[in-house]
């Protein structure tokens, strides 16, 4: 028996967006049934970087640039653009240091999307600067070696524009709402929404935060651990396990 090569993971990225107000939330959204990864479920903004996220015009219309390395700024540029397609929120500021806060044209978002227009674009046409320098790395999350489909998920955290308005993009994203990570968790545990392993933990995660600011304190504190899941068996059954250094305790799920 010839064992088949694991797929080579594909670089992937998504933010989480944080706000106090009317308590600690996160944004998080409903991906549409026909997606094929994660169809259905409640998780976090993201998706892959495009060619287009890695092309060296981004210098003039980004904050932080010359700090972070080609990958970094290629990652945070997908973020940004994964929030703006599928939850309209930009985390740009415009070239006096003021705070972006229009509202992101629903058209536009799905051009973008379709491959219709181009996200830098979008920036130039605005004359704004995204804001890559704002964005902390908070995990990163490598699809099981068996699964057909694999990617090198990188998480970012940051908090949200204050006075811009998430709308699901009606086509990835059906719905998008502010909740408390411990409510999230409740409607994964009652069955209200469905909630992968990955987004599961990240919530017990963002949970023992306080605030925005002291989850981000947090994960810019914490050693990033690239977590790999693993299938082991106990007692007959399969169980998806994680390193015990990952940061996330004793975490498990049993596979049916």
């Amino acid at each position: 028996m010839t064992l088949q090569k694991p797929v080579n993971p594909v670089p992937a990225a998504t933010m989480l967006l944080l706000r106090d107000e009317p308590e600690f939330q996160v944004l998080m959204v409903k991906r549409h049934h026909q997606i094929d990864f994660a169809s259905g479920a409640l998780v976090f903004p993201g998706g892959k970087p495009s060619a287009a996220d890695e092309a060296p015009e981004w210098a003039d219309y980004c904050r932080g640039w010359k700090t972070l390395d080609p990958t970094q700024r290629t990652l945070r540029i997908a973020a940004i653009r994964e929030a703006f397609e599928e939850a309209g929120i930009l985390l740009a500021d415009h070239r006096d240091g003021s705070e972006f806060e229009d509202i992101c044209d629903l058209e536009s978002r799905k051009a973008v999307e379709r491959g219709e227009r181009e996200f830098f674009d979008i920036v130039r046409e605005a004359d704004v600067q995204l804001r890559l320098d704002r964005l902390s790395e908070f995990a990163r999350w490598i699809t099981p070696s068996f699964m057909q489909k694999r990617f090198d998920t990188h998480f970012f955290v940051v908090r949200a524009p204050e006075r811009q308005i998430a709308a699901c993009d009606g086509y990835e994203t059906v719905d998008a709402e502010w909740l408390s990570p411990s409510k999230a968790l409740k409607l994964g545990v009652s069955g209200e929404r469905t909630i992968i392993f990955p987004t599961r933990l990240n919530l017990q995660l963002l949970a023992e935060a306080a605030s925005a600011d002291d989850c981000v304190a947090r994960a810019k504190a914490r050693e990033i651990v690239p977590v790999l899941p693993e299938v082991i068996q106990r007692d007959g059954t399969n169980i998806l396990t994680i390193p015990a250094n990952a940061g996330y305790g004793a975490a498990y799920e049993i596979l049916s």
